[in-house]
């Protein structure tokens, strides 16, 4: 069993350093070049003008208040999270704990209208709200993924999210609550979700004005996202890694970017366990390790509740990403071998928290 520390370790000492706030109003070209950028030094970003509506995310933020304050009884109703559902401080399905309490949901539309029945007093409202919500922070991944895809200089760039717009597509979306720290000695909240990446291609997380989001930089010094009510964070997974693992680097870089080409292949029937996700190992495959994955974690604050809602934008459990053979060269090696989404989430939900995945998959 993995217990998180009820406290961060005094030896730490979280570095105030300045993230990247991009304005999507801007000029396109410009903000790729942006986005880019900080995928390669932090892995992480903030956007602003968005285009998701105030309201949307109000209505969301409402929903999960509303529920998170219900007595404990009934919450319950809605639980265990096998896979969907109700979860308290127990973390995926091998023994990580930490002072968080969340709901989980698959983006089809027919498991929310199913899951809305035990969660919500109005199932019919919350199922709307929470329909809306997807619509939107998808939509907005879709674009961040076209800009990265534009900002890379790969031919097709719808490449990277057309995975997510699939009809089939295994994304997830996750309301976390975590109360106000209970270890009355702590003076930075207690981990509420522990140090750990994310397996899927894109989070789109959002949070109420309180902090506790923590990202780790060079030689393991933690930064704290200051919070931000009107800014989303950004941050790519696991699989974009293993999924370009030979694509080549830029040419500026002195090399080009290849393609990748999903095939249909076999079907899992995975259940998932999601984390509040600042990393960027997926989108790093894509590019060959030229964008920076970042692990992170989530403190608990000593006086408020903190809400955040992540979705987590992932390709279909049988899409199969491989890279075709004419593309790969003497001077760009294929690093991994063939998977599924499917496969690659049986293995990463196999393992702790933080634990790494990626070279399981190494050729």
């Amino acid at each position: 069993m993995v217990v998180a520390s009820p406290n961060p370790s005094r030896a730490e000492k979280p570095e105030a350093i300045e993230l990247p706030v991009i304005n999507l109003s801007g000029e396109r070209t410009e903000v790729a070049s942006l986005i880019t950028k900080a995928c390669e030094e932090y892995g992480f970003f903030k956007v602003i003008n968005h285009g998701v509506p105030e309201e949307t995310v109000a209505a969301m933020e409402e929903e999960g208040v509303s529920f998170f304050t219900k007595p404990d009884v009934e919450k319950q109703r809605a639980g265990p999270a096998v896979p969907y559902g109700y979860g308290r401080k127990n973390i995926g399905f091998n023994g990580d704990i930490g002072e968080v309490e969340y709901l989980l949901l698959h983006t089809n539309p027919l498991s929310i209208s199913q899951s809305s029945i035990t969660i919500s007093g109005d199932p019919q409202k919350f199922c709307s709200v929470v329909n809306g919500y997807v619509r939107a922070v998808r939509g907005l991944a879709c674009d961040l993924l076209d800009l990265m895809a534009g900002g890379l200089r790969v031919h097709d760039q719808s490449l990277f999210s057309k995975m997510i717009r699939d009809v089939e597509s295994d994304s997830l979306f996750r309301l976390n609550h975590y109360p106000p720290s209970s270890f009355h000695h702590c003076t930075t909240g207690a981990v509420g979700f522990g140090e750990h990446t994310d397996p899927q291609i894109l989070t789109i997380l959002r949070s109420n004005d309180v902090g506790g989001l923590q990202i780790r930089v060079a030689d393991a010094v933690w930064v704290p996202v200051p919070p931000d009510p009107t800014a989303f964070c950004v941050n790519v997974g696991d699989v974009l890694q293993l999924f370009g693992s030979s694509l080549n680097q830029l040419e500026s870089h002195g090399k080009l970017v290849n393609h990748v080409q999903l095939i249909k292949g076999s079907n899992y029937d995975i259940g998932p366990y999601q984390v509040e996700s600042t990393n960027l190992y997926f989108l790093k495959a894509m590019t060959n390790g030229r964008f920076m994955s970042v692990r992170h974690r989530a403190l608990t604050n000593i006086n408020k509740p903190r809400i955040s809602m992540a979705y987590f934008g992932a390709p279909p459990l049988q899409a199969m990403v491989t890279t075709p053979p004419e593309l790969v060269t003497p001077h760009s090696p294929l690093l991994y071998r063939p998977f599924t989404w499917g496969e690659y989430k049986r293995a990463s939900y196999s393992l702790q928290l933080g634990d790494s995945r990626l070279q399981l998959f190494r050729k």
